[in-house]
């Protein structure tokens, strides 16, 4: 990682720089090794030179020059805020990973790319439930229950079976929460947020 991490300091002085895209390319890819690496570690050190890369790398993936790397690299930053506000316990980087996947969701439609929005969808929903567990209310699970059941439904179509049971899993797990909180500790009925 050392070796890549000055490599890319190395690339981004102007004389070794062959194109924008290329060194906005090389983030990307640092981003995605450091995020691998803060999955992997204690503490936050590494999604935090994750995010940073992908944010290097958005500032020459933009949305009007390169519309799908631009919705990849939104997803990966997604990603990232979504690991470090799993570590956390306030809701911040949850909140900017669930922004992050809206973003990505304006190029990665289901017209365009159906896979890559599915994966998109279920990102977005695992960082709505996760959100959702640490509320009190209901909604953001339910958004979380949209979003994963439309991946769901467009890995099936794709005749991607083999992640049936993750996504069963999860939903059920999920009505099981929303259900919960629905009938409240003694069976009365709380309204949903």
């Amino acid at each position: 990682m050392t070796v890549y991490t000055e490599v890319i300091h190395v690339a981004v002085k102007p004389a070794f720089r062959r194109s924008e895209v290329q060194w906005a390319t090389s983030q990307n890819n640092l981003g995605n090794a450091f995020r691998v690496l803060g999955e992997r570690a204690s503490g936050t050190e590494r999604l935090e030179e994750a995010l940073s890369a992908y944010r290097e790398a958005l500032k020459e993936y933009t949305r009007e020059r390169v519309p799908l790397a631009w919705a990849v690299t939104q997803n990966n930053l997604g990603n990232a805020f979504l690991r470090l506000g799993e570590q956390e316990s306030v809701s911040g980087s949850l909140e900017e990973g669930v922004s992050a996947y809206r973003e990505a969701l304006k190029e990665r439609t289901p017209e365009r790319v159906p896979l890559d929005w599915a994966a998109t969808q279920n990102n977005l929903g695992n960082a709505l439930w996760t959100l959702g567990e640490r509320e009190s209310g209901t909604g953001r699970l339910e958004e979380a229950r949209t979003a994963i059941a439309l991946a769901r439904d467009v890995y099936r179509e794709a005749g991607m079976s083999r992640y049936d049971t993750s996504f069963e899993t999860r939903l059920r797990s999920i009505d099981d929460l929303i259900a919960s909180r629905r009938s409240g500790p003694k069976g009365r009925q709380l309204e949903t947020s």
